[in-house]
């Protein structure tokens, strides 16, 4: 799982033209998508982690918000586009804009205008590229799902995956609230996948994304994997957790041989507060205890109002002993809890470094001038008017 004060995600598209299709379905899209990856059921991003660019009146627009987010973050990017894809006379992919024109490609935005922003400007270790476009040089709406595409759009160090539906309405079929490909997307992600593995990384959600589209009779996806890109994970497999949390009375069996075998959040991977705090809540999650149970299983050193307060956190505790019952209590094991105090200590250090050398710089792992949240105005008026 990405860390994720120290990941961002810019979510373009464009669901009004001039000149082509209208396609409604990808506004829903980016807000569906947006607050996703904010939500437990994904990645828990912080809101001004994650950009939306909707109906983007120029290139410049999407580029430059690639751009900051490349440059800001330091584990993982991810990069969405929804709309209407077209090619151009050299096989190269173009990004549909409002006032796009078929037959007139710089109207548009050439992906690889993206990708060279991905390759040169990009800090993160671990990029993710989601496209779910037309592709077609024939005709408005009739789009060609052709092997060139995954080629055309890959990113070293990066997943791709790419959605190219055969018709316009594989694109995004009558009365459904999200194109086809993002809705079985989202579908995933909230919903789990029944036997899958408690982790939901990009090749395992690529392999169901085939077999759920295939079955629907639309096109199915592809992907291309740089650098072990597909495990990255999009959020925790919701099939395969607890229903419930699981009460004082069971909680000693919820918690108990089997605890050493579950997957818990890895305290290495984490490199910022947010992510301490973010992986700190997983652990209960992955526990299946309330914060009733994790009370008592402390043999009273904690609270169930203690246990909440240090999940509401947004500072680092100044010692550690309360974050080591805590880990105890939901069923650690002796060694990962080790791990997690090691990480405590690194971030403690970098925090005081900070303060010392720099007060402009967050514990988000971006500077403090820095702020990744550009909403366009008419996205904001909706937010309000709803």
């Amino acid at each position: 799982m990405p860390d994720p004060g120290a990941s961002r995600a810019v979510l373009v598209g464009t669901s009004r033209f001039e000149y082509l299709e209208p396609l409604p379905a990808v506004a829903n899209n980016l807000r569906a998508l947006a607050d996703l990856l904010c939500s437990p059921l994904s990645l828990q991003l912080p809101a001004q982690h994650v950009t939306v660019v909707e109906d983007p009146a120029a290139a410049h627009a999407v580029v430059g918000a690639v751009r900051q987010a490349a440059a800001e973050a330091g584990d993982t990017l991810i990069v969405y586009f929804a709309g209407h894809g077209l090619v151009d006379a050299q096989d190269q992919l173009v990004l549909a804009l409002p006032h796009t024109e078929f037959g007139r490609v710089e109207t548009g935005l050439p992906y690889d205008w993206v990708r060279q922003v991905l390759l040169l400007d990009s800090r993160a270790e671990r990029q993710v590229v989601i496209l779910d476009c037309c592709y077609s040089g024939l005709a408005l709406g009739r789009m060609s799902a052709g092997a060139g595409l995954a080629d055309q759009a890959a990113v070293e160090g990066s997943f791709l995956l790419a959605a190219a539906a055969e018709t316009r309405t594989a694109l995004a079929p009558v009365g459904e609230i999200y194109t086809a490909f993002t809705g079985a997307l989202l579908e995933a992600l909230r919903q789990g996948i029944p036997g899958g593995p408690a982790l939901v990384d990009l090749g395992v959600l690529y392999r169901h994304l085939r077999v759920t589209m295939e079955a629907r009779g639309h096109p199915v996806p592809q992907a291309r994997d740089r650098n072990s890109g597909a495990q990255v994970a999009l959020g925790r497999n919701q099939a395969g957790l607890p229903a419930a949390p699981v009460a004082a009375a069971a909680a000693a069996a919820a918690a108990g041989a089997d605890a050493g075998e579950r997957l818990w959040p890895d305290p290495r991977a984490i490199r910022t507060v947010t992510g301490f705090f973010t992986a700190l809540g997983e652990v209960r999650v992955v526990s299946g205890l309330t914060h009733r149970a994790v009370s008592e299983r402390s043999a009273g050193r904690m609270a169930a109002g203690t246990v909440s307060a240090l999940l509401n956190r947004s500072t680092l505790p100044a010692t550690w002993g309360t974050t080591a019952v805590y880990l105890s209590a939901c069923g650690v094991p002796g060694e990962q809890i080790t791990q997690w105090q090691t990480a405590w200590q690194q971030l403690r250090a970098q925090n005081l470094s900070a303060r010392t050398e720099s007060p402009e710089v967050t514990d988000d792992g971006g500077p403090g001038k820095a702020r990744a949240w550009q909403r366009p105005l008419s996205v904001l008026r909706r937010r309000r008017d709803h």
